[in-house]
């Protein structure tokens, strides 16, 4: 089982090169992700997203890279003709005007202007400067996950126990369940004894209204779920991506839980399910951080 908030660093040093790649995670339903890295790196965007699709299935994550790149590069050079054509109409245009002044204009000097000559580095990531990116990304990644599976691991004991205590619940109100009937047929008869004083009790009537009664009041199915679910759910947490299915299954627990509160018509077994409900609800809390 992984948690989905987490952190992780990755680094990675060559000659001239050195780059570091974060990632942090939080909750989120879906898997999000947000990249935020130099200028030269743009192109590699959907590479950062692939890689974090492999190891990640739900949460946010915020991925943050930065580079130092002190290597030895070409550089291509390009001439911006307009501007250099420009400057030399200008200066014949000025030595119009002025024929007395030497025009010293030279292609060393319409090279020297700023906007004429640019040099450009090659563009993009190369080859090496990609390689370093997915190196640190995938140890960044490694130390994220590494954590997660602590955290995780300590969100299922957690949650285990929780489970242990919904299933003793279970349990007493099983054991509580039969009482409800014989306690209803007793309160029953004593209350129409009452009312008829010397009439002699119809039993046929009185058992008809027992019956009706307890198969109102049957909660067998819901319990008999709910220990269904309880073994799913440890079954489950033995898996490694378990968030969904078990943000399903902590909702087939309330539903039964509801069933049998409204069904009970009994104050201890309603105790009983709302301890459960509360459980339930913590449960449910702690899911909704698991991948």
């Amino acid at each position: 089982m992984y948690s989905m908030t987490g952190f992780g660093r990755g680094e990675y040093k060559g000659d001239g090169l050195g780059l570091v790649a974060e990632v942090k995670t939080v909750n989120n339903r879906y898997l999000d992700i947000s990249v935020k890295c130099p200028k030269i790196f743009s192109s590699c965007e959907d590479v950062v997203r692939s890689q974090l699709r492999d190891s990640l299935t739900r949460g946010h994550a915020d991925v943050f890279i930065s580079c130092t790149d002190k290597r030895q590069k070409s550089k291509t050079y390009f001439v911006d003709e307009s501007a250099a054509a420009a400057y030399v109409d200008a200066a014949k245009k000025l030595s119009a005007l002025f024929p007395e002044v030497q025009n010293d204009l030279t292609i060393t000097s319409i090279l020297r202007q700023a906007d004429v000559l640019k040099a450009e580095e090659n563009g993009g990531a190369d080859d090496e400067l990609l390689a370093a990116l997915t190196s640190a990304l995938g140890a960044a990644l490694e130390n994220l996950n590494a954590m997660r599976h602590i955290e995780g691991e300590k969100l299922a004991k957690d949650m285990l126990a929780r489970v242990d205590v919904i299933e003793g619940l279970v349990e007493k109100i099983s054991l509580r369940a039969p009482e409800v009937v014989k306690n209803y047929r007793e309160k029953l008869e004593e209350k129409i004894k009452s009312y008829l004083e010397n009439i002699p009790l119809d039993e046929s009537r009185l058992l008809t209204e027992v019956v009706v009664f307890s198969d109102k009041a049957n909660i067998d199915e819901e319990l008999t779920r709910l220990r269904s679910h309880i073994a799913q759910f440890r079954a489950i947490c033995r898996d490694r991506l378990v968030g969904r299915k078990l943000d399903f299954l902590i909702q087939e627990f309330n539903r039964e839980t509801n069933t049998i509160c409204s069904k009970s018509n009994d104050i201890e077994i309603t105790k009983l399910g709302l301890d459960m409900k509360n459980e339930i609800e913590k449960i449910r809390e702690q899911v909704q951080n698991v991948e």
